[in-house]
């Protein structure tokens, strides 16, 4: 009986961490989709981070105001990793970046890298080994993104920012994904500290360098408020930390490798970017690779 209850548990905590890793992929291709957007409007990436942080940093200050800024029982350097790799520094590169990158290709050189910076982190710094089910999915991830990849660079102009930014963009989300797991924080009290600090940041940026969010037009203002505060900054943030907890960190990682096939097909709705059967033979590969690389074709071949 233990253990039927034991298994119940687990299963039902492997499909709150597939849900949540679901619903922040869905999110960040909508986040790349509007923050491409945003290049039309007077907005600057301080403005957005002032959204994109603000929100989830009012709506969450119960939970920071009972945990402190600086949490007793989290070393320092794990909260840094946070802020940086999921907060101000990641959101200003790789927003700065996207604001230059076509959203099929922000996709790849972002989304796609993030579940291979996972693994790597995790290979070298943790001693994680993946089994063969994990190593043929990374592949397939790989495999999909190559294509994705060619496809972008044969029909769009991309410059060194894009292919600097981004993928250091991944590498600090994938530093923050391991950050969290070790952390011991809830979902709620990492969204929440990230938040925050972030907020914190961005404004000391926007008396340094300046804002124009008060004068953008109250229309463009909402848009971002969805996407930015209340998805992005707050759904997403949540539901990924869920899924961190749940799945462990490279394997809620690799579901972003998705973000690449739904920004290609949102680029192509939203923003005329074009799709073809490349782009629909690399979702194939992709979402195969995700299905290996988080271990749920596995789990069912073992069964």
């Amino acid at each position: 009986m233990v253990a039927l209850v034991q298994d119940y548990k687990k299963s039902t905590s492997s499909g709150a961490g597939y849900a949540g890793a679901l619903v922040t992929v869905l999110i960040w291709a909508t986040w790349i989709i509007a923050t491409r957007h945003s290049t039309g409007t007077q907005l600057g990436t301080i403005d957005l981070g002032l959204i994109r942080y603000g929100v989830p940093a009012l709506v969450l200050s119960p939970v920071w105001l009972r945990t402190g800024l600086i949490p007793r029982n989290v070393p320092l350097i794990l909260l840094v990793i946070m802020v940086g790799g999921a907060g101000a520094l990641f959101f200003q590169f790789t927003t700065f970046a996207i604001h230059s990158t076509p959203a099929s290709a922000v996709g790849v050189l972002l989304g796609g890298s993030m579940p291979l910076a996972a693994a790597l982190i995790g290979v070298i710094l943790f001693g994680e080994r993946p089994d063969l089910f994990r190593s043929l999915g990374l592949a397939a991830i790989v495999g999909g993104l190559a294509i994705l990849l060619v496809r972008a660079v044969a029909g769009h102009e991309i410059t060194w920012i894009s292919f600097v930014f981004l993928p250091l963009g991944a590498l600090l989300w994938a530093g923050y994904t391991h950050a969290f797991r070790r952390s011991g924080l809830t979902a709620l009290e990492g969204g929440a500290l990230i938040a925050v600090w972030s907020f914190i940041i961005h404004i000391g940026l926007a008396l340094v360098f300046g804002t124009t969010i008060m004068t953008v037009p109250l229309g463009e203002i909402g848009l971002q408020f969805l996407s930015q505060g209340i998805l992005s900054g707050l759904a997403a943030m949540l539901a990924y930390g869920i899924a961190v907890r749940a799945l462990g960190g490279s394997q809620a990682a690799a579901f972003s490798a998705l973000t690449p096939v739904l920004a290609a097909f949102g680029g192509a709705i939203f923003l005329d970017e074009p799709v073809g059967v490349w782009e629909i033979s690399a979702a194939v590969m992709t979402g195969l690779g995700v299905a290996l690389s988080t271990g749920v074709l596995s789990h069912r071949l073992k069964g």
